[in-house]
């Protein structure tokens, strides 16, 4: 069994320790933070500064990988997690009457609930595991690099004091070091493909009041006006997030971190103004995000790995703008490939990187595609193009067969290419369309004029 060591302690550095641990393997994870998620969720969200976590305020839909993922490695931390509030939303929930069952329906599932939900629940598990050794405060500062060719990385450093692993695992996110110090060590550069994402994000968190409404109806959780988004992610425990994104460039947008301004915008939107007319209490200020891209790491090129003994998982490896929330699982299925290969791995690093162009890379091709073409619609604000697209987006909400396939997309389970390009779905899409003639493509959230009249001058 390998010694790992894993750089970070976020989600994806605690997924990773916990199920190596599980099987076998003797693991030291490293975190900078002092602090842990604990028992106090609203505290710990709410009220812990994380500057170099920024998504971990941002809203989360987790999706099917993770509740998959979770329920076969891990689930004791699955019924914690429902345990400490998060919620099953099935895609077919939309109809109330589930359509005919068809094998892989049941994986159709979101787990709304906030980051910090999971994060409690694998924090403790990670610590009933005897395998895992958790070093909170302590930054790695460099790797142990034995020349070679190429060269093997062999442990870590932590101030003065180095820490052998047959293999270590960089989990230490978007801004993760260890490519700067790959190459300050002389090693090849691991390969980079970044694209700017033009979007920018404004979010602010609510709670159901105890004696108010708690259910908005048969309401769809987006809107879209041709310059802007809006979306509403129900969470745990009464909680839920409203959401605006919109482009970097909009002159708007500075305007809408006072609540006020965000709130009357957001009124105008028919998801989120059906959530607000339940007269929710404000939990925060309004939260913005930007300076967002997608963005691909890989420590190997044509020739092979450009070191041995690293391998990097999560946001290390890819990171992808919140759009479709992909980031929760797809770190969680690399951690499930590094823990049941670890040996392997360990052995042979291009066994994880062959795996991870082959599994995880075509959702970030999709992720810098859908990306581009938001970005230029929002720049624009021009209306969809594409009919037919415009026409099975709004079919998925009367036509079950339809909204298979697009949860099948949302969940990560089928390409958009390859579900949408189904004879069956084209056919109901097309049935739809011809009962419908005169469908134009349209926007249900407010003009650009109405926008502006709430803008202060």
């Amino acid at each position: 069994m390998a010694r790992v060591a894993v750089i970070g302690g976020g989600i994806s550095g605690l997924g990773t320790a916990l199920m190596l641990g599980r099987r076998g393997h003797r693991v030291t994870l490293f975190e900078q933070d002092e602090r842990q998620a604990g028992e106090d969720l609203d505290g710990d969200f709410f009220r812990w500064d994380r500057p170099r976590v920024p998504q971990a305020a941002q809203p989360h839909s987790l999706l099917s990988p993770v509740r998959t993922v979770l329920r076969t490695e891990a689930p004791d931390v699955y019924a914690d997690l429902l345990a400490r509030g998060a919620r099953e939303h099935h895609d077919f929930d939309w109809f109330g009457e589930h359509p005919p069952h068809r094998a892989g329906d049941e994986d159709l599932v979101t787990l709304r609930t906030r980051r910090i939900v999971l994060e409690a629940a694998l924090t403790a598990a990670v610590r009933r595991e005897p395998a895992v050794e958790v070093r909170r405060g302590r930054r790695v500062s460099g790797l142990v690099i034995e020349e070679g060719r190429p060269a093997r990385v062999t442990g870590v450093r932590v101030g003065a004091a180095t820490h052998p692993a047959d293999f270590v695992v960089d989990t230490s996110g978007r801004r993760s070091p260890v490519p700067a110090w790959l190459t300050e060590a002389g090693c090849r550069p691991p390969v980079l493909d970044s694209h700017r994402a033009g979007i920018a994000y404004l979010c602010r968190w609510y709670r159901l009041r105890d004696d108010g409404p708690r259910d908005p109806g048969r309401v769809k959780t987006a809107s879209a006006a041709p310059y802007a988004f809006a979306g509403v992610f129900p969470s745990d425990n009464d909680t839920f997030a409203v959401s605006v994104v919109l482009s970097t460039g909009d002159p708007t947008r500075g305007a809408l971190t006072d609540p006020d301004v965000f709130e009357a915008v957001a009124r105008r939107f028919p998801a989120s103004a059906a959530w607000l007319a339940l007269a929710p209490e404000p939990c925060t200020a309004v939260l913005g995000m930007a300076g967002l891209d997608n963005r691909w790491t890989t420590l190997a090129d044509a020739d092979g790995p450009v070191v041995t003994g690293l391998v990097n998982a999560g946001d290390s490896l890819i990171h992808t703008n919140p759009t479709f929330g992909h980031g929760v699982a797809l770190g969680l299925r690399a951690a499930q490939y590094l823990a049941a290969h670890a040996d392997r791995i360990a052995a042979d690093p291009m066994v994880y990187h062959a795996w991870t162009v082959e599994a995880l890379r075509p959702w970030f091709d999709a992720q810098v595609t859908a990306d581009r073409a938001d970005e230029q619609r929002l720049a624009e604000a021009s209306p969809p193009s594409d009919r037919r697209a415009a026409a099975r987006a709004a079919c998925a909400f009367d036509d079950p067969v339809v909204m298979r396939a697009r949860a099948q997309v949302r969940h990560l389970l089928r390409l958009p290419d390859e579900a949408y390009g189904a004879d069956e779905v084209d056919r109901h899409v097309s049935k739809w369309l011809a009962a419908r003639p005169d469908f134009t493509p349209q926007h249900d959230g407010p003009t650009r004029e109405q926008w502006e009249a709430l803008i202060p001058g």
